[in-house]
């Protein structure tokens, strides 16, 4: 695996963690489909929740949520759709999120967007 794959799967881990911490529900992670991919699928109270996380360790081409690009946010959004239809949750409320996790010399910092779009 190279290593910008490596850190993305961590980031995405240590996403799922601070999202357990915080009360949401993982319900799938890295859902693929014809239409694009889900990083996390999660749930609070209130909604289904679509979940890009981007993992940085660096910040030199700028921060995180910028690399989430309209034609990602379409193929999100289609894929979200589509996960929604299969498991009969159209009735649900969704929100889009995106989780920043930087990774700092010693740990990290996450930063959590909600409803991007």
């Amino acid at each position: 695996m190279y290593q910008n794959q490596e850190i993305g799967k961590w980031g995405e881990c240590v996403a799922v963690k601070f999202l357990e911490e915080n009360d949401y529900e993982i319900i799938d992670r890295n859902f693929r489909c014809r239409q694009g991919e889900i990083d996390i699928v999660a749930k609070n109270k209130e909604y289904i929740i679509f979940i890009e996380v981007k993992t940085r360790s660096y910040i030199f081409f700028g921060n995180p949520v910028e690399a989430v690009d309209k034609r990602k946010k379409k193929n999100i959004y289609h894929a979200a759709k589509y996960f929604l239809h299969i498991n009969k949750l159209e009735e649900c409320f969704v929100r889009f999120d995106i989780i920043e996790v930087f990774i700092k010399k010693n740990g990290f910092k996450i930063n959590h967007i909600k409803q991007v779009w």
